[in-house]
C-alpha cells in the first residue's frame, strides 16, 4: 500500500475497525459492524461510505436490504483488510486503539520507521498541516509509540522522530511502499 492511500484510508475514524473485521469474518451488515466495532451508526455508515469510495468495500448483491444494504471487500478491499488486522493485532491495549482511529496516527509511524526530521514527515505526509502533525506527534510520544532525539550533528540542532515499540508494529504491519 502506497502512503497516499493509507493517508485516504485512515482519514475515517472507524476504517481500519471496519476492513479488520470484516477480515476476521464478521458479516457486513450494519448492526453487525456496529456491535463488533463500538462505533455508532452515523459514523459507521461514514466510514462504510469512504471504504465504497475508496473502491475498497462493495454493497453485497442480493444481500440486505437497500436501507440497510450488506458490504463485502472487494479484491482491492482484501489486500487493505489483511493489514488493517496486522495494524490492529500489533495494537494490544485499548488506550492505544483510540489514538489509532485519529486520521494521522498510522501515516506518521508508517513514514517514522527510521530517524526523520518534522520536516520530511511534512513532506512524506504532503497534505498535512503543521498543526495536525504537531499534535499527533506529541499523542504519540505521549503513548510512548514514537521516540524524540535531538540531532545535534548540525547546527541548529533539529528533533529526530522514529517509531518505537508498538509504534514500530504497527510500522510494520502497514508495509508502506515507496512510489
Amino acid at each position: 500500500m502506497d502512503i497516499t492511500t493509507l493517508v485516504k484510508l485512515t482519514s475515517r475514524a472507524w476504517s481500519l475497525d471496519i476492513l479488520a473485521l470484516l477480515h476476521s469474518g464478521t458479516p457486513g451488515r450494519q448492526a453487525s459492524l456496529v456491535s463488533a466495532s463500538g462505533a455508532g451508526r452515523t459514523a459507521l455508515a461514514q466510514s462504510l461510505g469512504h471504504l465504497v469510495d475508496l473502491f475498497l468495500l462493495e454493497r453485497n448483491p442480493g444481500h440486505g436490504h437497500p436501507l440497510r444494504p450488506e458490504y463485502r471487500l472487494t479484491s482491492k478491499g482484501v489486500e487493505a483488510a489483511v493489514i488493517a488486522d496486522k495494524i490492529k493485532r500489533a495494537t494490544p491495549e485499548p488506550a492505544g486503539r483510540n489514538l489509532l482511529r485519529r486520521a494521522w496516527t498510522v501515516p506518521i509511524l508508517a513514514v517514522s520507521r527510521t530517524p526523520r526530521h518534522f520536516t520530511e514527515i511534512k513532506i512524506e505526509l504532503d497534505s498535512i498541516t503543521d498543526r495536525a502533525l504537531s499534535q499527533s506527534l506529541k499523542q504519540l510520544l505521549e503513548q510512548r509509540w514514537l521516540q524524540r532525539t535531538v540531532d545535534t550533528a548540525i547546527i541548529p540542532s533539529r528533533p529526530l522522530y522514529k517509531a518505537t515499540d508498538v509504534g514500530t508494529r504497527i510500522s510494520r504491519a502497514a508495509r508502506i511502499e515507496r512510489v
